[in-house]
Order: structure tokens, then C-alpha cells, then sequence
């Protein structure tokens, strides 16, 4: 099959958002990990019994945001990539013809680790991965703590559906990063998060749809569910979304629920938005040396 005929214009894509089922300090890193990964394999069932091509995970998504402390611990939480959790999900991916985005805590080597998403594409192959760029210390946000900035640039991956691209989390506050993935040739860009209720809510449905206006591309957000003990930082408030070029949510998860959130995306409106919207031609890069002079 050409791929002309396997990348078609309509493309059908799925977000899980899901709440951490053991809040439990007593059990080990292992245990919680595992019981999060048994509570999504049914949501990723569930979205290959909806025809979902390309399905993206929260952040982190084998676990609890665990950044509101510093603990040792929780390095424990890290795996290679590829690794034990990238090699399963290849098994599903190849499984359902479907493409996966797989966010983890990456171990790079003993005492260096990443907020990182593996790119698994639809025949089970591996494509690479994303590392987090920008990484935020605040209170309830420790994440200089556990993860190194990442360094692998802004790729985009080609899948059989589309091309995928990836930013995490905090990235979503850095226009840079986001026109970046743009100029790699992404049509799709997710960005798996963890975020509460308060002082970023706002601009939680604001900021991507301007990516997606910005850069003519989808975007596809991804929040967690619920409260997650001991730290207790907030309500992870869900509304997981696709928005498309036009800034236009088409789809949305409630702000409680476990839930797979699916939208077709129509590639050819970005077509349509870019023959209109000429922002990557009229760019002036020549003249945006400030932006690395400081």
C-alpha cells in the first residue's frame, strides 16, 4: 500500500485522560505503577473498539504526578526507552494498527532522567521519543527535581496516519518550541499534561488553540483526573480536547471522569487554513535574533 492510499485526509484520534487508582503511600513504587498501567489497558481497548488510528496518553501516564514532593523514590518510577513499558505498548499498537504516544519517566543512564513520550507507530515499530524542554520549579511543581531539560530538539514523527508531533506539559507556555514543531512538518501535536485547578486554569484553553491558529496544525490536550494523596496539590480538572487549525474545539472530556476523548481531524483544513493564514511564509526568522540574544 502506497502512502498516498494509508495517509488519508481524515484521520481519527483519541486522548485518555485517567484518575490514579491507589493513592497509597504504603505500597510501593511498583505496586502504584502497576495498578495505574492495569487501569488504562481497558481505556486503550476501549479506544481501539472506537477506531481510534493515533492515541495519546496523559503525563507520566504509568503513575502519579509526583513532582509536588522530593523524594528519591520515586526514581524508582523511571525505565529505559525503549524498555519494559514502550515494548508492551508496541505489542497493543501493532495489535490495533494503531499509532500510540506513550509518556514516561525516562532513565537515561544511572542518575539521569527525563520527562520524556515515546512515538510508537501503527505496525508496533519504535520511532523515537520526545524529552521535555522546559522544566518548571515551583511550589508543588519540583520538576528540576527529577527531571533533566531535554535535548533532543523538537522532532516529528512520521506515522502511517499523519505526522505526530510532541510537547509536554509546561512546553505549552513557549510559543518557540510550538512554531518549531510546525516548521518540522507536524499536522498533529500533543501535548500529554498534569495540571490543577488554579492559577494556569485559565489559560488552559487558551494557549493551544493559539498554537493551533499560530501554526496551522491540530493540537490535541491531555489533563489527568481527580486528587492524588499524599500532596494533595489540587484537582487535576480533566477537559481533555482536540482543537483544530481554526483555534475551533471540536471535542471535549468532562472535568471528572476517566474518560477516551475521540475526534476525527480533517488533514485538509490545514491546507485550507495555511493557504490562507500565510504565517510560515511571511515569517522574517532574519530578524528575530533577539529571541536567542537574551
Amino acid at each position: 500500500m502506497s502512502e498516498s492510499q494509508v495517509r488519508g485526509q481524515s484521520v481519527r484520534c483519541g486522548l485518555i485522560q485517567c484518575a490514579n487508582p491507589l493513592n497509597d503511600e504504603s505500597k510501593s513504587v511498583a505496586e502504584i505503577q502497576q495498578a495505574m498501567l492495569d487501569k488504562h489497558l481497558p481505556l486503550i481497548e476501549e479506544a481501539a473498539k472506537k477506531g481510534v488510528q493515533i492515541l495519546c496518553l496523559q503525563e507520566i501516564f504509568n503513575g502519579p504526578y509526583f513532582c509536588p514532593a522530593q523524594s528519591t523514590r520515586w526514581y524508582d518510577a523511571a525505565e529505559t526507552i525503549p524498555g519494559p513499558t514502550t515494548e508492551l505498548m508496541q505489542e497493543i499498537a501493532r495489535k490495533h494498527e494503531m499509532v500510540i504516544v506513550v509518556p514516561l519517566y525516562e532513565k537515561a543512564m544511572r542518575g539521569v532522567y527525563y520527562n520524556s513520550a515515546a512515538v510508537i507507530d501503527a505496525d508496533g515499530s519504535y520511532l523515537g521519543k520526545y524529552r521535555k524542554q522546559h522544566i518548571p520549579q515551583t511550589s508543588g511543581f519540583w520538576e528540576k527535581y527529577y527531571f533533566k531539560p531535554g535535548d533532543g530538539g523538537y522532532p516529528v514523527f512520521q506515522t502511517r496516519y499523519a505526522n505526530v508531533g510532541v510537547y509536554i506539559c509546561y512546553d505549552r507556555h513557549f510559543p518557540e518550541g510550538a512554531r518549531c514543531l510546525g516548521l518540522n512538518g507536524a499536522d498533529i501535536v500533543f501535548n500529554p499534561s498534569a495540571t490543577v485547578a488554579g492559577l494556569s486554569q485559565y489559560l488552559w484553553k487558551l494557549e493551544q488553540p493559539a498554537h493551533a491558529v499560530a501554526n496551522g496544525y491540530y493540537v490535541g490536550a491531555i489533563n489527568r483526573v481527580g486528587t492524588e494523596a499524599p500532596w494533595n496539590i489540587g484537582k487535576f480538572y480533566g477537559t481533555s480536547y482536540f482543537v483544530n487549525p481554526r483555534g475551533q474545539i471540536i471535542a471535549e472530556a468532562s472535568e471528572d471522569n476517566d474518560e477516551v476523548v475521540v475526534a476525527d481531524l480533517d488533514l485538509s483544513m490545514i491546507d485550507e487554513v495555511r493557504n490562507l493564514w500565510q504565517f510560515y511564509r511571511d515569517r522574517r526568522p532574519e530578524a528575530y535574533d533577539e529571541l536567542v540574544d537574551y
